[in-house]
């Protein structure tokens, strides 16, 4: 396992192995006033968007489920001001993930959390941000793109982008420069429709994805959602498709994994990072 570890830690630092992050990618981030960890995996936030108390075990299921029906009874603004409370208002530490990763800074990096730790690492230097959006009229596309010059964010074309400059892909939003999320069965069916498309990832992130290999780190693989994220975005990679980190994988997980080509390594991030 260390000789994998050691190889994947290489290949991200070459640029040859691209990270795509899930919510376990988070794991150690605390609120400083309180010591309550971030909400990043679907149970915690579930419990955040109902004030700290559980919702009915089929809402459990799955954070869009529940999204969706506090969408139906109190409109989209309340799901979206759940989210801008808690990863644009609140104050977290840092994710030991992320602080390796603002070392490496790696040229692309894919990330399904909703927080700004990504683009936090990336705040002292350019950068193209891509955010996923969903339920939106003006456009054929599912995303936008912002150009940072290393002080502010601004919007630009896929034609304006800047070559060269490191990637950062949140295909489920984050609340900086503003606010757009994927978060309802809605907002999923509509983002990951135009995903399966085409229309949902910019034309200069399709030509680079060919033969890509990458690093799942934080992901688990038990919800179709995650895995039509992943088979989508990764299209067109090398072989293996990449390798997943899942210290104790079900059965369902080296299933779907074997499916797609990815090699599981029975470690997590811990382990990476003391690698």
């Amino acid at each position: 396992m260390s000789h994998q570890l050691s190889e994947l830690i290489q290949g991200i630092e070459r640029g040859q192995i691209i990270p795509f992050l899930g919510p376990g990618a988070l794991a150690g981030v605390l609120d400083p006033l309180n010591q309550e960890p971030i909400p990043a995996d679907s149970d915690s936030l579930i419990m955040g968007l109902n004030g700290g108390r559980p919702m009915s075990p089929r809402l459990m299921w799955e954070f869009s489920r529940a999204a969706m029906n506090v969408e139906l009874k109190r409109g989209r603004g309340a799901v979206q001001r759940f989210l801008d409370q808690t990863y644009g208002q609140r104050t977290w530490t840092r994710a030991p993930l992320h602080e390796w990763l603002r070392s490496l800074a790696p040229p692309y990096v894919i990330d399904i959390n909703r927080d700004t730790q990504l683009q936090d690492s990336y705040a002292d230097q350019p950068h193209t941000l891509v955010r996923g959006i969903a339920r939106t009229g003006g456009t054929d596309y599912r995303f936008r793109i912002h150009h940072y010059d290393g002080t502010r964010y601004q919007e630009v074309t896929q034609e304006a982008v800047v070559p060269g400059l490191p990637v950062l892909f949140k295909p489920m939003g984050s609340p900086r420069p503003d606010a757009t999320y994927i978060a309802s069965d809605a907002d999923y069916v509509d983002y990951l429709t135009e995903l399966m498309g085409g229309f949902a990832i910019p034309a200069f992130l399709k030509a680079y994805r060919p033969g890509r290999q990458y690093a799942f780190l934080g992901l688990r693989l038990l919800r179709d959602t995650e895995r039509m994220l992943l088979s989508d975005i990764t299209y067109g990679s090398g072989s293996p498709r990449g390798w997943a980190l899942i210290p104790e994988p079900t059965a369902k997980e080296r299933r779907f994994c074997a499916s797609k080509d990815i090699e599981i390594i029975t470690a997590d991030i811990l382990d990476l990072l003391a690698a």
